[in-house]
C-alpha cells in the first residue's frame, strides 16, 4: 500500500482496465455568457437532483397518511430514492463511454423529469417508492457529469472555485428542499413536491444540450459486468430492506430480517471477490489500496450519513411531538444555508493553500459542536433556540465537500478520477441511505426505552403529584380513560424527545472519531481538485 501512496503525484497509479485504451478529451475551457449559462444549466440539474433526496423529508407525515400508511414507512420514500441512486452511480462511467457524457446527462434529466411527475401521480405508497426507485435510478449519472462538465468548463487554475460554486448548489438544494416542501405540503399538496421538477428539468435539459451538444465525449463499446451489477443490486438492496423493516420486524428476532441480512453479507462478499478478479469491473475496488481515498472517502460517507440521519428526524420531531406545521419545519431547516453560501468561496480560496486535513477538522468540530447543542434541547424549546445550531451548522457544511473530495483524489490520476469519483459517490449516497434508517431506528428504540423509564418513575413515585395531576384532568371534564391516554402523550412527548437528544449526542461524539481518521490520510497536493477537469 505505502508504494502507491508515495507515488510522486504524476506517477501512473495502476490504471481501471479500460483506461489505457481511452480516448483522450479535453475541450478548452468556456469563457464569457456562455460560461455563466452553461454553470446554471449544470446548476438547475444538480439543484434538482438533491432537492428530491431532501424535499420530502417534511412532507412524510402528510404523504403517510395520504396514502394510509404509517411515517414509519413513509421513510421508505427517502430511502428508495437514495438506494436505486448509489447503485446506478457506479454505472456513470461505463454509460458515458457507450452513450456520451452530454447525451447521457441529458437524458438522465428529462427521464428524472418523467420519473417525478408519476411519482406525483401516484395513488399508493407501492406505486410512489416503485416511482421513486426509478427517479432515483436515472439520476445516478447526474451529479458525477454535472460535476465532470462544470470543471471541464473551467481553467484548472480555478478548479476549486468551480468545485466552492458546484458545492453551493448541492448544500442549498438540501435546505432549500424542507423548506418548499413543507410549504408546498401545507398550502398546495405533496404531489406538487415532485411536480416542481419537471419545469426545472425541463429548461436544464433545453440549456445544456444547446451549449454543450459540441462537446460531446468520444464513445466506444464496452462489455458490461452483469454479474457485479446483479451483485451489487441484491446485496444493497438486500441492507436496506434489513436497516428500514429492522424495527417493524424486531430485528434478529425475525427470521426475515436474519435472512435479509445473511443476503446482504454473502452478497457482498462475493461481490467483492468477484470485481477484484474481473478484467471489466461495474466499480474499481483496486482503489481502495490508496490511503488516501478510503480514508477521504470513509470521512465523507460516515459524516454524510450522521448528518443526513439528523436532518431526516430534527423535522420529524418537530412536527410529531412539538406541534409543528410542515412549513414551520422547513423554516427551522432554511438557514443553514446563510452562512454555507457565504464562506464556500473562501473554501475555494483555501482549499489550495491549507492542508484540506486542517479545513475537515475544523468542519467536523463545528459539526459536533452543533449536535451537542440540540442533545440539551427540551419540550419548551422555542424556535429561536432550536433555530441557532442550525444556522451555525451552515459554517460546517461549507467546509465539510470539499476538503475531503481534495484528500480523498489526491494523487489520483485523471483517467481514474471517473472511476474515484463514482465510487465516492456510491459509498456516500448508501450512507446517506443507511444514517436515515439507523437515525429513526434509534430514535424509536431510544424513545420505547425512555417510555418505560419515565413509565416507572411514575408508578414508583409517591403519588401526591400523580393525583393532583389527575385530580386537575378529572376537574377539567375528562375521564379516568382520557386522562390516562393525556398522561401517556406526555410521557411520549418525553420520551421521544429524550431519544432524540441521545441521538443527537451520539451523532456529536462520531464527528469527534472522524476527525482522527481524516488524519490518517496523507498531506493532499493542492492541484488534486484540478485532476478532475481532465477527467473526461
Amino acid at each position: 500500500m505505502s508504494a502507491i501512496d508515495d507515488a510522486a503525484p504524476g506517477a501512473a497509479a495502476p490504471a481501471a482496465p479500460a483506461a489505457p485504451t481511452s480516448p483522450v478529451f479535453n475541450p478548452p475551457p468556456l469563457s464569457g455568457p456562455t460560461l455563466v449559462l452553461g454553470t446554471v444549466a449544470l446548476s438547475l440539474a444538480t439543484f434538482m437532483n438533491v432537492l428530491d433526496s431532501s424535499i420530502a423529508n417534511v412532507s412524510l407525515p402528510a404523504i403517510a397518511g395520504d396514502l394510509g400508511v404509517s411515517p414509519n414507512q413513509g421513510v421508505w420514500v427517502i430511502t428508495s430514492f437514495a438506494v436505486a441512486n448509489a447503485i446506478s452511480v457506479p454505472l456513470t462511467g461505463w454509460l458515458t463511454q457507450r452513450i456520451g457524457m452530454v447525451r447521457l446527462f441529458t437524458s438522465s434529466i428529462l427521464l428524472f423529469v418523467l420519473a417525478s411527475w408519476m411519482c406525483g401521480l401516484a395513488g399508493s405508497i407501492e406505486m410512489l417508492i416503485f416511482f421513486r426507485i426509478v427517479q432515483g435510478a436515472v439520476a445516478g449519472p447526474m451529479i458525477p457529469l454535472s460535476q465532470a462538465l462544470l470543471l471541464q468548463s473551467y481553467p484548472k487554475t480555478r478548479a476549486g472555485m468551480a468545485l466552492a460554486m458546484w458545492s453551493m448548489t448541492t448544500l442549498v438544494a438540501p435546505v432549500t428542499g424542507p423548506l418548499l416542501g413543507g410549504w408546498i405540503t401545507d398550502n398546495i399538496s405533496w404531489p406538487w413536491i415532485f411536480y416542481i421538477n419537471v419545469p426545472v428539468g425541463l429548461i436544464a435539459a433545453a440549456a445544456t444540450w444547446a451549449i454543450y451538444k459540441k462537446r460531446e465525449s468520444p464513445t466506444r463499446k464496452l462489455p458490461i459486468d452483469g454479474v457485479g451489477l446483479a451483485l451489487l443490486v441484491i446485496w444493497v438492496g438486500a441492507l436496506q430492506i434489513m436497516l428500514d423493516k429492522g424495527k417493524e420486524l424486531d430485528w434478529f428476532n425475525s427470521s426475515d430480517i436474519v435472512a435479509y441480512a445473511t443476503v446482504a453479507a454473502i452478497g457482498l462478499v462475493v461481490f467483492v471477490i468477484w470485481e477484484l478478479t474481473e478484467d471489466h469491473p461495474v466499480v474499481d475496488l483496486t482503489l481502495f489500496k490508496r490511503r488516501n481515498f478510503w480514508t477521504g472517502t470513509l470521512a465523507i460517507s460516515v459524516g454524510y450519513g450522521v448528518f443526513f440521519g439528523n436532518v431526516v428526524l430534527l423535522p420529524l420531531w418537530l412536527q410529531q411531538f412539538m406541534g409543528y406545521t410542515a412549513t414551520d419545519a422547513g423554516w427551522v431547516m432554511a438557514p443553514v444555508g446563510l452562512l454555507a453560501i457565504a464562506f464556500l468561496p473562501l473554501v475555494g480560496k483555501l482549499v489550495g493553500k491549507v492542508d484540506p486535513r486542517l479545513l475537515s477538522t475544523f468542519a467536523f468540530l463545528v459539526f459536533a459542536g452543533v449536535l451537542w447543542m440540540r442533545s440539551g434541547f427540551n419540550t419548551q424549546a422555542d424556535m429561536t433556540t432550536i433555530l441557532i445550531p442550525t444556522v451555525i451548522q451552515g459554517i460546517s457544511m461549507a467546509f465539510f465537500f470539499i476538503p475531503l473530495v481534495t484528500v480523498a483524489l489526491s494523487g489520483i490520476p485523471p483517467e481514474r478520477i471517473p472511476a474515484a469519483s463514482g465510487l465516492s459517490n456510491f459509498v456516500r449516497i448508501m450512507a446517506g441511505a443507511m444514517g436515515t434508517s439507523i437515525a429513526t431506528t434509534l430514535w424509536d428504540n431510544r424513545a420505547a426505552l425512555h417510555h418505560a423509564q419515565l413509565t416507572e418513575q411514575i408508578g414508583n413515585a409517591s403519588g401526591v403529584a400523580a393525583s393532583d395531576f389527575f385530580g386537575k384532568l378529572a376537574a377539567a371534564g375528562l375521564s379516568p380513560q382520557q386522562a390516562a391516554a393525556q398522561v401517556n402523550r406526555l410521557i411520549d412527548q418525553q420520551a421521544y424527545m429524550l431519544a432524540a437528544s441521545d441521538v443527537f449526542s451520539a451523532s456529536a461524539a462520531l464527528f469527534i472519531v472522524l476527525i482522527g481518521l481524516v488524519w490518517l490520510a496523507r498531506p493532499a497536493r493542492a492541484g488534486a481538485a484540478a485532476d478532475a477537469s481532465g477527467a473526461h
